[in-house]
């Protein structure tokens, strides 16, 4: 049932980005720099942290189901805040601060 969960809240976290998609505003340089000294559940997209097999492990310490989802693709532009209102239930508070704890230990892969 889970799952089912899951993958509902990934697809309905695309439809909606895909109707409400605007471009970003450019970011400043000391904006930038301090958004790349870390990861952040906040800050960084799901693509990036599946990119990294460190990040990556992170996600499938704390949100197994996600990370190992066929439907994660779906979400890799948009960041774990971004996909806690479509599965709060899964991705609470206290799941972000563990992940976001973790994220923190890490360096960006360049």
């Amino acid at each position: 049932m889970r799952f089912v969960t899951l993958t509902s809240a990934l697809a309905l976290a695309m439809a909606a980005t895909a109707a409400t998609a605007q471009p970003a505003p450019a970011a400043s340089a000391p904006a930038a720099a301090a958004a790349g000294d870390h990861y952040s559940v906040a800050a960084t997209t799901i693509g990036t942290l599946l990119d990294d097999p460190a990040a990556k492990a992170v996600l499938v310490k704390h949100l197994p189901e996600m990370a190992k989802s066929d439907q994660i693709d779906m979400a890799r532009e948009m960041t774990l805040k971004d996909i806690q209102q479509y599965a709060p239930d899964m991705v609470t508070d206290k799941v972000l601060a563990e992940v976001d704890a973790d994220l923190a230990t890490l360096k960006p892969k360049k």
